[in-house]
C-alpha cells in the first residue's frame, strides 16, 4: 500500500479511506512515524449517524448483517459519496459486489 500511496500522491490522485479501514489496517509492528506518514496521504471523511443509517440500509438490501460486514458497509458508504472515478481496493470482492453499484470499480489486492 505504501507504493500505491506514493504513486497516488505523485499523480495527484485523491485517496479516501474510512476511519474504520485505517484502524483495521493498523499493524502494531509499524512505527508511529510511518503510520502518520500514511495518514498524511489519505483523506478521511467524518462519519456520523447519516452514514451509519446508510450503511445499515446497504446491509439490509444485500441481506447481510453483523460485524463481519460492518466495515465493508462503511467503506461502501464512503465510496458511494465520492465524485468522479472511484476504485475500492479490497481482499473481499464478494461483499463489495453486493454493496456497491456497477460504476464503482472493485479491485482485488
Amino acid at each position: 500500500m505504501t507504493k500505491r500511496l506514493d504513486l497516488a500522491h505523485e499523480n495527484d490522485i485523491e485517496v479516501v479511506a474510512s476511519p474504520m479501514t485505517l484502524i483495521e489496517a493498523f499493524d502494531s509492528r509499524a512505527i508511529e512515524k510511518r503510520w502518520d506518514w500514511a495518514l498524511s496521504r489519505v483523506d478521511v471523511p467524518p462519519l456520523d449517524k447519516d452514514q451509519a443509517r446508510e450503511a445499515r440500509r446497504l446491509l439490509a438490501i444485500a441481506g447481510l448483517h453483523g460485524h463481519k460486514y460492518a466495515i465493508d458497509a462503511v467503506v461502501a458508504v464512503v465510496a458511494r459519496r465520492q465524485r468522479g472515478d472511484v476504485t475500492v481496493f479490497t481482499s473481499d470482492m464478494d461483499d463489495f459486489c453486493q454493496l456497491l453499484p456497477d460504476h464503482i470499480v472493485i479491485q482485488k489486492v
